[in-house]
Parts: structure tokens; sequence; C-alpha cells
């Protein structure tokens, strides 16, 4: 790993974060490791998704905010490694690390569930109220991302860290 050079972007991370749809959500809590993969939206240093009002993941968040999001895409078939054995593939991944928040102000998670519509569905209507009161929603505040791309073997790594 000494030989990874991390080149200062966010530009690619952000295109990953953007085009994909599903992400895996870290958690812990009491030495305990909790992962759970589920939709989001992502915007200029914000992850964002809509919950039930209690659950699992609220408990664990409750108990440690700090929480480990990642996404990844493979972008080609398996191919052969050098030495005949089938373990290369070119790949996408981004790994956030940050704090997450439950929104509790019905306001800020109307605003929020909204973005998170009109992500998957650019003409959806504002989200009633009713259903603001009953859908959880966290944001959770990226404090750093890395990212990596591998094409044919040739490995490219990024860092950026958020000023909060």
């Amino acid at each position: 790993m000494s030989d990874q050079v991390f080149l200062e972007s966010r530009d690619e991370m952000e295109e990953l974060l953007q085009d994909e749809s599903i992400g895996y959500l870290g958690l812990s809590m009491n030495g305990t490791p909790y992962v759970v993969p589920l939709n989001y939206s992502y915007s200029d240093g914000t992850i964002i998704f809509h919950c039930a009002l209690e659950g699992k993941k609220l408990d664990f968040i409750r108990n440690n905010p700090l929480v480990c999001f990642t996404v990844g895409r493979q972008a080609g078939s398996v191919r052969d490694h050098a030495g005949g054995n089938l373990c290369h593939v070119d790949s996408d991944s981004v790994i956030c690390n940050g704090t997450a928040r439950i929104i509790e102000d019905l306001e800020r998670r109307k605003i929020a569930l909204n973005a998170f519509n009109r992500r998957f569905r650019p003409d959806a209507p504002d989200v009633p109220m009713e259903r603001v009161q009953n859908c959880g929603v966290v944001e959770i505040k990226i404090l750093e991302m890395t990212g990596r791309r591998e094409r044919d073997r040739k490995r490219t790594y990024w860092r950026y860290t958020f000023n909060v």
C-alpha cells in the first residue's frame, strides 16, 4: 500500500456517487458492526437517505454517529490474472467517512425527501406533509472520501477532505 499516491480531487468520486443508486452504510455500536445497502442521494458533500422512524439503523446512529458509506461498480468483466487465475476486474469505488444525523425538523425533512425523490424521478411532485411525518431521513456530512479506479491493472487513487 505504500506505493499509493492519492490525487487531491473530488470530481471523480462525486461522479460515481451521482451515477450509482445503491450504497452500503457501515455502522458500529458497542463493537458490533452493521452494514446495510440502501438508496441514497448525494449533493455537495452530503448523502441523504430515507428510512423508517424507528429501527436498527437509527439505533446505531443514535449510539455512534460516525459512519462509513461506500459505493462501487464493476466496469468490465472478470479477466485472467497474469498467472492464469481469474481475479482481475476493472472497477470504481468511493469510501466516505462522515457523521450521520437524523433530521427531526419536518420542514428540513420535507426538503430532503423532495431532493431524494427528484434524484430518481425528476418530475416527482412535492411529498405531502403526511408522508413527511411518517418517513425518517438521515443526512451524512462527509468528512473525508477516498476513491479508486482500476483499468487494465492500473490504479488511480483520490482523496478529498471536506472543510467542516
